[in-house]
C-alpha cells in the first residue's frame, strides 16, 4: 500500500507545476494533500479528480486558506472531517478515511510565529489537544496512519541549520518535546524507521533547496504497523511547492 503526502502551498499552483501529472506514474493507494488554499468548488477541472480515485475535501470556512484532501483508490467505509476541536476544525485541518481495521488521516498543523505571539499560542493549544486525541484513539481496535504537514521538526537530523533555527517556531524545545511525548504514546515516525540520514528534508521556508532545509512532513503510524513499513522517500526531482511529497510504502491492504 502506497501513501503519498504533500503540502501544496495552494493546490492550483501545485497542479500548474505538474503535481498531478507526476502522480500518474506513482500508483498510490492514497494521496493526502494539505494546504489547498481554495475550496472544492474552485476545483472544476478534471485534473483535480484523477481517474480511479474517490476524492474527499475538507475546506476551511473561508474556503481560501488551509484545507485538506484525501484521494482513496478503495472506497472507504466512512470519512471523518475535523477532530472535534471547534475553532480549529473551522479552518479545515483534518480529514480521515476509515476502513475495517485501519484509518488514514491527513493533517495540517497550524504554523507558529514568534514566541509569545497569538499564532504561537494557537499552535501550542492545537498540539496539546492533538496529543490528547492521539492518546485516546490508541484505545480503539484499529491501526492509524496520520500524515501531513506538522509544522515542526523533531531532531537535529531534521533541520539543516540547527543553530540558526533553534529559536524559530517549528524547532523550539517544547515542540521537539511534544514529538517525543507523542511517539511515546505508541506511535512511530515511519520515515525514520527506515531512513536515518541527516540530509533528508521536505520543506524549505524560503523556497531555496540549497539551504535551510527542514523535515516537517511526517507519517505517524501506530506501533502495530511498525513492521509493515517497507519503503520511504522524499521526492525532490521536481518542485511543486516549498514542500516535497513524502512517499511511504506499507505491507498492508486498506480493507
Amino acid at each position: 500500500m502506497r501513501i503519498i503526502s504533500f503540502s501544496a502551498d495552494g493546490i492550483q499552483s501545485a497542479a500548474d507545476s505538474g503535481f498531478y501529472q507526476w502522480l500518474q506514474d506513482e500508483d498510490a493507494d492514497f494521496i493526502c494533500v494539505q494546504d489547498l488554499r481554495c475550496s472544492e468548488y474552485d476545483l472544476q477541472a478534471d485534473t483535480y479528480f484523477p481517474e480511479g480515485y474517490n476524492a474527499y475535501f475538507f475546506d476551511s470556512v473561508e474556503g481560501k486558506n488551509n484545507g485538506v484532501a484525501i484521494y482513496c483508490k478503495e472506497l472507504p467505509k466512512a470519512i471523518m472531517t475535523g477532530l472535534g476541536f471547534t475553532d480549529f476544525d473551522m479552518e479545515g485541518r483534518y480529514i480521515q478515511a476509515d476502513y475495517s481495521n485501519i484509518s488514514v488521516g491527513c493533517i495540517l498543523v497550524p504554523g507558529g510565529g514568534e514566541g509569545g505571539s497569538e499564532e504561537a499560542a494557537r499552535k501550542a493549544e492545537f498540539l496539546s489537544m492533538l496529543q490528547g486525541h492521539l492518546g485516546k484513539i490508541r484505545n480503539k481496535r484499529r491501526e492509524f496512519i496520520i500524515c501531513g504537514g506538522w509544522n515542526l521538526a523533531h531532531t537535529a537530523a531534521d533541520v539543516q541549520d540547527t543553530e540558526q533555527n533553534s529559536t524559530r517556531s517549528g524547532f523550539l524545545a517544547e515542540e521537539r518535546q511534544w514529538m517525543d511525548e507523542t511517539l511515546a504514546l505508541d506511535y512511530v515516525d515511519a520515515f525514520r524507521e527506515i531512513n536515518s540520514d541527516s540530509d533528508e528534508f521536505s520543506y524549505w521556508p524560503d523556497g531555496n533547496r540549497d539551504s535551510n532545509g527542514w523535515r516537517t512532513d511526517y507519517h505517524l503510524v501506530s506501533q502495530g504497523l511498525k513492521y509493515a513499513i517497507e519503503y520511504g522517500a522524499i521526492y525532490t526531482g521536481q518542485k511543486f511547492s516549498t514542500h516535497a511529497p513524502v512517499i511511504m510504502d506499507y505491507d498492508l491492504e486498506p480493507v
